[in-house]
């Protein structure tokens, strides 16, 4: 923990696995629970994206709708893999204005974000 928030500051701890930064806007696990498969693990509610592919973690998390710059929370090239855990809308994830890949309703995990892998640099949630 004291490392990530080192390397990655702005943020504070909210328990002895997650980072919370902006008032829990934006949130980062760090480790996968125990016990939990590695899959697309996103919390009902949030749109995640993980460092790895296959889900692998850190593991961060946004709900808000619009564009977001993902260097507000040196997320910045490390999107990896990414899960859409929402009811309604879609995520695009993208390098300056080049749409990488879309997540949302229809398609809601990207195991793999080749060859887009470390690319993304904002991502853009459609809310209907």
């Amino acid at each position: 923990m004291a490392n990530y928030l080192a390397e990655h500051p702005g943020g504070r701890a909210i328990n002895d696995n997650e980072i919370s930064y902006q008032d829990g806007a934006f949130v980062v696990t760090l480790r996968r629970p125990v016990g939990v498969l590695a899959t697309a693990d996103c919390p009902s509610g949030w749109y995640c994206f993980y460092e790895l592919p296959n889900f692998g973690y850190p593991r961060g998390r946004l709900s808000s709708c619009g564009r977001q710059n993902l260097a507000t929370w040196q997320w910045q090239y490390r999107i990896e893999s990414a899960h859409y855990n929402l009811g309604s809308g879609s995520v695009s994830f993208y390098y300056n204005s080049t749409n990488l890949f879309t997540i949302g309703t229809g398609n809601r995990v990207r195991s793999d974000a080749a060859p887009y892998r470390e690319w993304p640099n904002y991502v853009d949630r459609y809310c209907p």
